[in-house]
């Protein structure tokens, strides 16, 4: 039997803020496309199950657009079920309208472990914010001859996430039985072992939407075999389009050609349908000129989208301009006395170089 497991695809959801609201719609349809696009891909390889660990969706307010695509996705494909486990990001009035709920689309709840047998093999899953912890992990009762997956969203109790979620504490969850704990709520790929018998696993979002999610982002592909008792699991990559953040050393850099040629290097081979955030980095000699809007426009031109961060800091010999009797040693020593950061510093500078060489500061 083939599974696919998925989470986090949080369909209608708000794009990165550095997208124009054409952009923004544009990666919102091709987030719903890309979802149509795995249900097609099931049905060409036999899957028999969807497992969607949490966060189908972003908000409370649904657009009718989204909805009316994933009932019909679940509705047209009777021969596939959809297993559906309630995220952090998810509400209850994506089903409440409907007269009946799809019999394939089979769901879970926060009151008790709720499992769904297929032969040999069971799934079970459980929503948070119902049970205490202890209640949770204390009334998991798996058969030790059954191929046993279990499905949760929340995240690891050492992971670092600005989201507020359930902690799931894995060292809880050994010599449970488990082949395969399913989870949703970090979107990137990851696989470790539990115990000795089961692997714990987040499929990672279906596509990124801002540059805290870049890399590959996809499903995972169970391969069941009843007889020999065994899971083999890939991760399939399925993105319409990648996020890339690429840093861009630039030291002794001088002018923005310079920039530019260091950072082709860097980007060469990147497809273009791709989003980019450029970060230059490195300390640059202060009479150095690197026009960051001319850069950004070009690649802006080159990519679906393209941003620069210029994070360099400046190259200051402060003997220099000790003595400097020019109007830039002045200034320069006038900003160096402040109590500024380096950051601050940079900016400063850069800019009053500009306007005292007479380019047009932005």
């Amino acid at each position: 039997m083939k599974i696919i497991h998925c989470s986090d695809l949080h369909l209608d959801s708000k794009m990165q803020s550095n997208l124009d609201s054409k952009k923004a719609r544009e990666r919102r349809d091709e987030i719903l496309i890309t979802y149509q696009n795995m249900i097609k891909y099931a049905c060409t390889n036999d899957v028999k199950i969807i497992l969607i660990a949490g966060d189908l969706f972003d908000k409370k307010n649904v657009t009718v657009k989204a909805k009316n695509i994933v009932l019909d996705s679940i509705q047209s494909n009777p021969q596939i079920d959809f297993l559906y486990l309630k995220g952090n990001h998810d509400e209850a009035n994506f089903l409440t309208d409907l007269d009946e709920i799809p019999f394939n689309l089979k769901l879970f709840n926060d009151k008790q472990w709720t499992t769904y047998t297929y032969g040999k093999i069971t799934i079970s899953g459980i929503e948070f914010g119902g049970l205490s912890s202890y209640e949770i992990y204390h009334t998991l009762m798996l058969n030790k001859s059954d191929i046993n997956i279990v499905t949760l969203h929340g995240q690891e109790v050492k992971y670092d996430q600005k989201d507020k979620a359930e902690i799931i504490h894995i060292q809880s969850l050994k010599n449970k039985n488990i082949d395969y704990l399913a989870l949703g709520h970090i979107h990137k790929y990851k696989q470790e072992k539990i115990d000795g018998r089961g692997l714990y696993c987040y499929s990672g979002c279906l596509e990124g939407r801002g540059f805290d999610e870049c890399g590959e982002k996809g499903f995972v592909l169970l391969d069941i075999d009843e007889e020999k008792l065994k899971i083999t699991s890939t991760f399939i990559p399925f993105a319409t389009r990648k996020l890339y953040e690429i840093k861009v050393d630039v030291t002794d850099t001088f002018t923005t050609l310079d920039t530019e040629n260091k950072i082709d290097e860097k980007i060469q081979n990147i497809e273009q349908e791709a989003l980019i955030k450029i970060v230059l980095t490195g300390k640059v000699d202060i009479d150095s000129e690197r026009d960051i809007q001319y850069l950004e426009k070009k690649y802006k031109n080159n990519y679906y989208f393209a941003k620069i961060y210029d994070e360099t800091t400046l190259k200051i010999d402060y003997m220099t301009y000790e003595n400097d009797a020019s109007l830039k040693g002045e200034f320069i020593r006038l900003v160096l006395k402040q109590n500024l950061s380096e950051e601050e510093q940079r900016k400063i500078i850069t800019t009053g170089i500009k306007a005292l060489s007479g380019e047009e500061v932005n």
